[in-house]
């Protein structure tokens, strides 16, 4: 399993905010920022940032989504 961020980047493109907008409005670094962008964790202090403000819930900025590996899909 893995976390994605594309909730979040949807969150924006809806907003017609920017990855710059975010990063003032949260007070986030540009490091977070391309963090998120290549897909590493961030801290959950981070993640309440965004969440407040961008007044939203958790699950508009990530998902946790399932790795596909050939051990996931059972005998055959």
């Amino acid at each position: 399993m893995h976390i994605s961020y594309q909730p979040l980047w949807d969150t924006l493109k809806e907003r017609g905010m920017r990855k710059e907008d975010l990063r003032l409005a949260a007070g986030l670094t540009t490091n977070m920022i391309a963090n998120m962008g290549k897909g590493e964790h961030i801290s959950m202090k981070t993640l309440l940032r965004i969440c407040g403000a961008l007044h939203c819930d958790i699950a508009d900025v990530i998902a946790l989504e399932q790795d596909e590996s050939p051990t996931d899909i059972g005998p055959t």
